[in-house]
């Protein structure tokens, strides 16, 4: 007998991506286990967790991807984006150079994964509201010229990182489903 958790109509690869240090790996820990650790560190390969949403009355089972942001670890880079429908492309708002290597972790997706795979640029750490040096509009603009939907949020104090992963599997499940 298969227990219940098991039951999904939908199974949704998704990946995150970004700079070492920008917070892929407390996102993950916030959404799948309401876990944060302020001393988590580097990720070392390639790690996944699952959480099951409703969407529309329809179990959607996320599989998220979390991998090291280092050079050294890119060679994982095609098996790593093989089969992703969504990919949460993630900066630090309190550092400026993660936000300027979004333009080359974009080409790094389109280049590798597949082309109808959903992107959503997730600006993370916004309860360093203090130390911010990406402004939200700037970082919104980009996201309108690359066609991308955009978010804040902080692992952290959890703002929208539920709001964040709801969207991006909301919006694969529209096409999926389609």
């Amino acid at each position: 007998m298969g227990n219940r958790d098991e039951e999904y109509d939908y199974l949704f690869k998704v990946v995150l991506i970004g700079d070492s240090g920008v917070g892929k790996s407390n996102l993950l820990s916030r959404f799948t286990r309401n876990e944060f650790n302020l001393e988590s560190k580097s990720t070392i390969g390639v790690e996944f967790a699952t959480r099951s949403i409703q969407v529309d009355g329809k179990t959607v089972k996320a599989q998220i991807w979390d991998t090291a942001g280092q050079e050294r670890y890119r060679a994982i880079t095609s098996a790593y984006y093989r089969g992703a429908v969504g990919a949460l492309l993630v900066y630090d708002i309190a550092k400026h150079l993660t936000y300027e290597n979004v333009d080359r972790w974009l080409r790094e997706l389109r280049d590798h994964a597949d082309s109808n795979i959903v992107i959503m640029l997730v600006g993370n750490k916004c309860d360093l509201r203090h130390l911010r040096a990406v402004p939200t509009d700037e970082a919104k603009h980009f996201a309108e010229q690359n066609n991308l939907s955009f978010i804040e949020t902080s692992a952290l104090d959890s703002t929208n990182v539920e709001t964040a992963f709801h969207n991006i599997l909301t919006e694969i499940y529209r096409i999926v489903s389609q």
